[in-house]
């Protein structure tokens, strides 16, 4: 049977408690009895290690329930956002950036799901973390010229391998927009603002990388697409239920 070592450290850790703070023998000698007892079994450490993971994980998955109710209305009612599927009565607010090779990876799914679930809501949350073409990018797709062709232009971006000026302006041309007229556009301070304000939101959420997706009370970070899918199947079946 294999041994827990876990339960033989606590009762080390409990006989400490007998000994007096001020005898330093002891005391001294029951610290040596723990560092053997450590280096013997070095996997004490890793458990711990995990179980202290774990905890934390607990923690900021009860804080972001908590933080995306609070923040409910700025998620998934902001007027400022494009959203897909307007009519829908599930929501997913998805938080990305262009140069983001993951969110190129979810982008793919999130087109299906688009595509396939008209009874689902996708709010896109411009979220630039990699730098200043990110930033022009966002910008950009978030002016009175991109919007009306955000989903085209989305699913080009994020086709795009490498996105420079020089692949940006060719998508823009592509889709009927003239790069120089939506550069100018993109400085309004309304829109500057709302990327502040995006940025803002995700820190309240504890978002700090992308793609990150809110669904309901659930916060998925990184693309982990099965999540999504299990997630937005659940608020079906609550649909249906309720």
């Amino acid at each position: 049977m294999m041994r827990k070592p876990l339960p033989v450290l606590a009762a080390l850790c409990a006989s400490a408690l007998a000994l007096s703070a001020c005898d330093r023998a002891s005391d001294a000698a029951f610290g040596d009895r723990v560092r053997a007892y450590l280096l013997e079994h070095p996997e004490v450490i890793e458990e711990a290690v995990q179980k202290l993971g774990q905890k934390r994980e607990i923690e900021a998955a009860q804080a972001a329930t908590s933080a995306i109710e609070t923040q409910r209305a700025a998620l998934e009612r902001d007027p400022r956002d494009f959203v897909a599927n307007p009519n829908g009565t599930i929501t997913i607010t998805e938080f990305f950036d262009y140069r983001c090779g993951y969110c190129k990876v979810a982008a793919v799914e999130m087109a299906k799901i688009i595509k396939e679930n008209p009874d689902v809501r996708v709010v896109f949350k411009e979220f630039p973390i990699f730098g200043e073409q990110s930033d022009e990018t966002a910008a950009i797709m978030l002016t009175d010229l991109a919007k009306p062709k955000t989903l085209e232009l989305h699913d080009r971006l994020m086709a795009e391998r490498s996105l420079d000026d020089a692949a940006l302006d060719r998508h823009l041309r592509a889709v009927g927009i003239d790069p120089a007229a939506a550069r100018r556009a993109a400085q309004a301070p309304a829109i500057q603002q709302q990327l502040v304000d995006t940025h803002e939101l995700a820190a309240s959420l504890g978002i700090n990388g992308t793609p990150a997706f809110v669904i309901g009370d659930r916060l998925i970070s990184g693309a982990d697409m099965e999540a999504v899918r299990a997630a937005i199947t659940a608020a079906q079946a609550e649909k249906i239920v309720g």
